[in-house]
C-alpha cells in the first residue's frame, strides 16, 4: 500500500513509519520544513505539505491507498513555525481527501478526551497535568471536527494510553472505545512501538471507521 504520512519525523509518526515499511509498504512522509526534517527512514521521502491547507493536502495524498495524520499541536523548534491548530487540520484533510478522492484517513489522537466513567473525560480529572492540557483541548475538538464533518472520509481517530513513551514493540496489548483502558493497578501505558503496530493494523484490515479507539497493555 502507498501510505501517506503527515508528521513523519515526530516522535510517533517515526514509528508509524518504520512499522509500515517492515510491512512493507510505501511511505511517503509530509512535514512543513523538509530543509529541517530528518526522515525516519532512508527509504522516506520527505514533501512539503501542510494539513492545514485542503490544497495542499489533496497535492500530496493523490494516488494514496491512505493517509495518517501523526500532526503535533506544538510549535516546531528546528524552524520557527508555529503550532498547528488540530482542528484546522482535520478540515483541511477532510476537505484534502475528498478532493484528492482518497478515502482512508487515520488521525494519532490524544488521551484526554478518553472517557475514565460514565461522561467524565480524563484531561477534566484533578491529576491531569495542566502543562497537557492545551494539547487535550486540542485533540477533543479535532475529534469533534471528525465526527460532525468527516462524513465523505473513512476516518479513525487512534487514542492512546494516559501514558506512551518509547520501549519493546511486543504486538500485545488491549482495545477499546471511547473509555480509557487501564490494568488492574490502573496504568495505563503503551509504547510508541506498539502504538504504531495497532495504527498499521488498522490501515490493513480496518475495524474502526468513522470511530474512535484505543489501547493500552
Amino acid at each position: 500500500m502507498k501510505i501517506v504520512l503527515f508528521g513523519a519525523s515526530g516522535n510517533i509518526g517515526q514509528r508509524i513509519a518504520k512499522e509500515a515499511l517492515r510491512r512493507g509498504h510505501e511511505v511517503a512522509g509530509v512535514v512543513r520544513d523538509p530543509d529541517n526534517a530528518t526522515p525516519p527512514d532512508p527509504r522516506v521521502r520527505l514533501v512539503k505539505g501542510d494539513a492545514t491547507d485542503a490544497d495542499s493536502v489533496a497535492r500530496v495524498v493523490k494516488g494514496a491507498d491512505a493517509v495518517v495524520s501523526a500532526i503535533s499541536p506544538r510549535p516546531n523548534a528546528k524552524s520557527n513555525l508555529p503550532a498547528p491548530s488540530l482542528s484546522d487540520a482535520a478540515r483541511g484533510l477532510i476537505a484534502g481527501l475528498a478532493a484528492a478522492g482518497v478515502k482512508r484517513l487515520i488521525v494519532v489522537g490524544g488521551a484526554g478526551s478518553l472517557e475514565v466513567a460514565p461522561g467524565k473525560k480524563l484531561m477534566d480529572q484533578p491529576g491531569f497535568p495542566p502543562a497537557y492540557l492545551g494539547e487535550a483541548i486540542e485533540g477533543r475538538d479535532a475529534l469533534d471536527v471528525y465526527r460532525a464533518e468527516g462524513g465523505n472520509v473513512e476516518w479513525t481517530f487512534l487514542s492512546p494510553a494516559a501514558e506512551i513513551g518509547p520501549g519493546a514493540r511486543t504486538g500485545k496489548f488491549r482495545l477499546g472505545g471511547d473509555n480509557l483502558v487501564a490494568d488492574a493497578s490502573g496504568k495505563s501505558y503503551i509504547t510508541y512501538e506498539d502504538y504504531a503496530v495497532a495504527l498499521v493494523d488498522e490501515i490493513e484490515q480496518p475495524k474502526h471507521v468513522r470511530e474512535r479507539f484505543t489501547l493500552a497493555y
